[in-house]
């Protein structure tokens, strides 16, 4: 497997943000990391070595990003308001320098895939409904998408615009909401084991339907925990079956 570390200096947050890539060819499937972790997360927990036959075969090439929601949103140290610029500040560093790094590394029109597990899940599926013009489509594993489940009680505007189940239901451009439309590919996906949360993913399929968006929602057993081998299963299983 081609496995490659890249980094810059990023303008949006102002400093140096790695990144690693799987693969050579394929459509492109980017990966943001669950709650404080770091852009080789999926690889050490062994993700990565379950979709080597996709990455092998050139069906896909894996981009993973570093996250920085230990300077947002997990800084308990830090105002919520500054949390929320942070945050913003990290949209703005995928929508314009990660995205045209993996157009560049790809072609312009590849498609981009979004997706995570956990924090990760919430993350992916605000960024794809933010940019559906960028991203064409998530999957969403073991995900909350009311972001006030990590904001210890704050809300301002910033939140509610972060925050898939709060902006949604409200959401009537139709520029967005025809573009969120085209994708066939809208996976959100839980286990209902220990520490899941599907009624998470049973709000969001519901805002998403009110606003007649087509997507997935694919509730597994309660053997199936918050937890590695259960993101290891779903993931490789959703490319295997739906891609």
């Amino acid at each position: 497997m081609k496995r490659e570390l890249f980094s810059w200096y990023s303008d949006a947050l102002g400093q140096d943000m790695p990144i690693v890539s799987y693969g050579d060819y394929g459509f492109a499937l980017l990966l943001v990391p669950t709650a404080g972790a770091d852009y080789l997360e999926y690889e050490r927990f062994q993700l990565i070595e379950s979709l080597a036959p996709f990455i092998n075969s050139g069906k896909i090439k894996v981009f993973s990003v570093n996250s920085v929601n230990k300077e947002s949103w997990l800084n308990n140290e830090m105002e919520g308001a500054h949390k929320a610029i942070r945050h913003n500040q990290f949209s703005q560093y995928i929508f314009n320098e990660v995205i045209p790094f993996i157009k560049t590394n790809t072609s312009n029109e590849t498609p981009i895939i979004i997706g995570g597990a956990s924090f990760g899940a919430l993350h992916s599926m605000n960024l794809f409904l933010k940019r559906p013009d960028l991203i064409d489509g998530v999957i969403a594993m073991s995900g909350v998408y009311d972001l006030t489940e990590y904001t210890k009680g704050f809300y301002d505007d910033q939140v509610y615009f972060n925050s898939p189940a709060h902006y949604i239901p409200n959401l009537a451009d139709e520029w967005y909401l025809n573009n969120i439309r085209k994708s066939r590919h809208i996976h959100i996906l839980t286990g209902s084991g220990d520490y899941e949360d599907p009624q998470g993913s049973r709000n969001i399929s519901w805002v998403l339907n009110e606003k007649g968006i087509p997507h997935e929602l694919d509730i597994w057993g309660h053997e199936w925990k918050h937890d590695w081998p259960t993101w290891r299963a779903m993931l490789p299983h959703y490319l295997e079956t739906r891609f």
